[in-house]
């Protein structure tokens, strides 16, 4: 069943935001901040990028149809979706070409050549990830510029442009807070003195780092470059969260967390994460954001008694197979309500869903036998043409990062390439 509809509560004045702070910012139209009979009046509401990664991929002979377009016959998996039929569309035939092994998690999003960064039991250098590169260039005047939030276990499928991974928040208690709790007029003042000898370190850094980096080599330049580029995202989200700070953040109507679920209750944990990030993004406070689901240890689910990762590497073997169907049938239904909930978030004449475009991936198509091809790709939402089931050569794959290119457009960010595309999917 799905959720009911998160409102936000009385408006507040937007001038009295306009007003806040020592650095004049110029603040997204939230619907907090508008009367009602304005928010229908309201522009077109901005679009968002919602990645999900997921590390253990979908069991392919219960996820994908036989045959392509809307009139497909639901699978076992489908089945879960069907009520969203013709607001999403699943794509066979895709893939990073040539990757391999849960080695190919940091490339899920950057889509780089598998050449360029990888050799045996070493990562050489990836590329910027989708979330960061389209944050780079929608350059919203948000409370945040994107959000990179995981479960548990360290996945790195976030990358700055550097190839530098992107530590992501892990608490959704912690998350919460960053959100939607404001602090007391101590807590503020405390923070506000700690940006400012954030920055201050930071000066004495740069200063200190540059006047090194002339004595060096090109091997120990590159690598000085890279900290550099560490150092500068600091700057920037110090110089973000000090515009930010003397604003109030939004109130929703939403129980506050009082503590981070076990990693174990899936249905909790991920029902948890998946209301934040529609929050988030119904208040306006980021329009990008990646979120990592998925292998956490034995989710408790009854009848299960194998741990994920163990369940997907079956072997074959029947009984393990239906093990895994408990674990997946049970994230499918939980991102089905979470489909469910963005739909029932009204935006003038539209929905939170059709102003968002979700994109569920892995970069396992078979964990079993560690190989990346035909990886279980999910779009929903956007305002894109769904068909349903768009079915290319599951031998003979299309590169996903096509279809991230696609994303990219639909976003309404130009460009002629992203990770290995050779081209842009045109049929949604």
């Amino acid at each position: 069943m799905n959720a009911p509809l998160i409102q936000l509560r009385t408006p507040v004045g937007r001038r009295h935001f306009l007003r806040a702070g020592a650095v004049s910012l110029a603040l997204p139209a939230l619907g907090a901040m508008l009367p009602r009979r304005a928010r229908a009046a309201e522009s077109t509401p901005p679009k968002r990028l919602l990645l999900i990664g997921r590390n253990l991929g979908l069991h392919a002979p219960f996820f994908f149809p036989e045959t392509p377009g809307l009139g497909y016959e639901s699978t076992r998996y489908l089945k879960h979706l069907e009520e969203h039929r013709g607001k999403f569309t699943l794509f066979s035939g895709v893939s990073h070409l040539r990757y391999s092994h849960h080695t190919s998690e940091p490339g899920l999003f950057t889509g780089v050549e598998w050449d360029r960064i990888k050799e045996p039991g070493k990562w050489l250098r990836n590329s910027i990830s989708l979330d960061q590169f389209a944050a780079g260039r929608m350059k919203a005047e948000t409370r945040f510029r994107n959000l990179v939030i995981s479960q548990g276990a360290a996945r790195e499928f976030s990358w700055n442009e550097k190839g530098v991974p992107v530590s992501p928040e892990r608490s959704p208690v912690a998350l919460y807070r960053q959100l939607f709790t404001s602090g007391s007029p101590d807590e503020v003042a405390n923070e506000m003195h700690q940006l400012k000898t954030g920055h201050s370190i930071l000066d004495k850094v740069n200063t200190q780092a540059k006047a090194l980096r002339r004595t060096l080599g090109p091997e120990d330049r590159e690598r000085m470059e890279l900290m550099f580029s560490s150092v500068r995202e600091a700057e920037e989200s110090l110089v973000r969260t000090e515009a930010w700070l003397n604003k109030p953040r939004p109130q929703v109507d939403y129980a506050t967390p009082k503590a981070d679920p076990n990693p174990n209750l899936i249905k909790e944990r991920e029902t948890l994460w998946y209301d934040l990030v529609r929050l988030a993004l119904q208040t306006d406070s980021t329009r990008i954001i990646l979120l990592t689901l998925g292998g956490v240890g034995r989710p408790s689910i009854e009848g299960l008694t194998l741990d994920h990762h163990d369940a997907s590497h079956h072997g074959k073997d029947e009984s393990k197979i239906e093990q895994l169907a408990l674990v997946e049938e049970t994230e499918l239904k939980l991102f089905s309500r979470f489909l469910g909930t963005m739909q029932q978030v009204r935006e003038g004449d539209a929905t939170l869903f059709d102003h968002t475009t979700i994109l569920n991936a892995s970069n396992l198509g078979n964990a079993s036998a560690h190989t990346c091809e035909n990886l279980p790709i999910i779009l929903a939402g956007g305002a894109y043409k769904h068909q349903g089931h768009v079915a290319y050569d599951t031998k003979n794959n299309t590169p996903l990062s096509n279809l991230y290119l696609r994303a990219l457009h639909q976003l309404g960010i130009e460009c002629d390439s992203f990770g290995s595309s050779n081209g842009v999917i045109t049929q949604v």
